[in-house]
């Protein structure tokens, strides 16, 4: 039990305290000092605090249409023409045809891997309508559509997935793992959370040059899994202190791999680690691509006025499994899934919207679902048939001057293929493939 204790002072100390009463009639905090790495006020009642809201309550998500597809009481509308509206309809739809297609593609075992992004067009497509075109990002894994919204071809997509000679990774990369200079969009990388540093230091460089500073922002996605990751605090404590304009978008949608947001932080969620770190944030519902657009469009404001990070939290559900090479029914219920992609669908949801306002039908969904399968089934056969780049692209690019064990390598290689590379059979129907069929790297 804490009582009041009756505390006889120096005459030094009184002296101090009576200049104190002095100065200050009223018992202010102020008046009681403050402490030598903190301006916040000083307290005599001892109470413990566990929320960012102030009440107690939990953080609030942003919304602007309801499950219907209607605005809700005393939500802002973007001011969006019919033509931009049927742009962000025909980029979601987008999604799961490409997914659909090269999902089947890879357990047909023409590609290797493959993700999909069921269940978050609306979080990846309100995100790209909210940023200019030449902002950077840095993206985790399931934001093709940023890049698709950007201008990327579907050609362009194919020739990363299946590695052929069109690909500018010149097929180094594993399926999904996109990057185009010309987009502004960095290569993606395996590793979980890299990206998010990189992307402080990409937002610094951004401030540092004169004339990109106060115009573009880097803009990184990740998801809840990833903030799990120390990179995260990183990213987040370098965007803020230095500070540099870095959008933190962080895809919230309940599963990393297998294990449920329930079991990677005990606090609510996301969000309130932003106000730990002094910056800007917002919790968003991730199935209404108008309140994304708005949160991402305002989010992307704060940070070139203020030059700090801004973190978004977009809640969603992970409608496919992680990957192809994951079941996610191990973990979760068919039913449930089933349900979420009935109930809460992002696609119907703008849908309706768009109907309501005269904007869209049936006739005209039926004619978009067929062209966009024919689109991305052309781009698909037509990858089929090309070949791989020339294997002298093993050894380029990685060093500025070749090293002399890759010599060593590349000479090796050179000598076994003018030895077997046309009496040996499975070499010489292997060698077919390759754009160069190994000429150039025999002769």
């Amino acid at each position: 039990m804490l009582r009041s204790l009756s505390v006889k002072y120096s005459p030094l100390l009184t002296r101090i305290r009576s200049r104190g009463r002095a100065l200050s009639t009223q018992p202010t905090s102020s008046s009681l000092g403050c402490l030598p790495t903190t301006d916040s006020p000083v307290v005599s009642k001892l109470a413990f605090f566990n929320s960012v809201t102030g009440d107690g309550g939990k953080i609030p998500s942003y919304r602007v249409l309801d499950g219907s597809g209607i605005p809700i009481e005393g939500a802002e509308v973007p001011e969006i023409s019919e033509q931009f509206a049927r742009r962000l309809y025909e980029n979601m739809q987008l999604l799961p045809t490409l997914d659909n297609i090269l999902y089947n593609v890879q357990r047909q075992g023409k590609i290797s891997f493959y993700m999909t992004s069921y269940g978050e067009e609306a979080a990846v497509i309100g995100s790209a309508a909210a940023l200019a075109d030449d902002d950077e990002v840095l993206a985790q894994y399931r934001e093709v559509g940023v890049l698709l919204w950007r201008g990327f071809t579907l050609d362009r997509v194919m020739a990363q997935c299946f590695g052929n000679h069109e690909d500018s990774g010149k097929g180094r990369q594993m399926p999904v793992h996109f990057g185009s200079k010309q987009h502004h969009f960095h290569q993606i990388s395996s590793p979980l959370a890299t990206q998010i540093p990189q992307a402080a230091g990409v937002g610094y460089a951004l401030k540092r040059d004169p004339e990109r500073r106060s115009k573009n922002v880097a803009c990184v996605f990740f998801g809840e899994g990833a903030a799990s990751e120390g990179d995260f605090h990183a990213g987040m404590l370098l965007a803020s202190t230095l500070p540099s304009p870095t959008l933190f978008l962080a895809r919230n949608n309940g599963f990393a791999i297998s294990t449920p947001s329930s079991q990677q932080y005990y606090g609510d969620s996301l969000s309130a680690r932003g106000p730990g770190y002094g910056v800007d944030t917002i919790r968003v519902d991730g199935n209404d691509v108008l309140a994304v657009m708005n949160a991402v469009k305002e989010g992307r404001r704060r940070c070139l006025e203020g030059g700090r990070g801004v973190l978004v939290e977009i809640m969603t559900y992970r409608v496919g499994h992680h990957s192809t090479s994951d079941d996610s029914f191990a973990y979760r219920g068919r039913q449930e899934v089933e349900n979420r992609k009935k109930i809460d669908n992002p696609i119907t949801r703008f849908r309706l919207f768009m109907e309501s306002r005269g904007w869209w039908n049936e006739t005209e969904e039926e004619e978009l679902k067929s062209r966009l399968k024919q689109d991305v089934l052309a781009a698909f056969k037509r990858a089929e048939t090309l070949k791989k780049p020339d294997l002298t692209e093993l050894f380029s690019d990685v060093y500025a001057e070749e090293p002399w064990n890759i010599r060593e390598q590349r000479e090796e290689l050179a000598g076994l293929l003018q030895k077997y590379g046309q009496v040996w059979e499975p070499w010489r129907n292997e060698l077919k493939i390759f754009k160069d069929e190994g000429k150039k790297l025999s002769d």
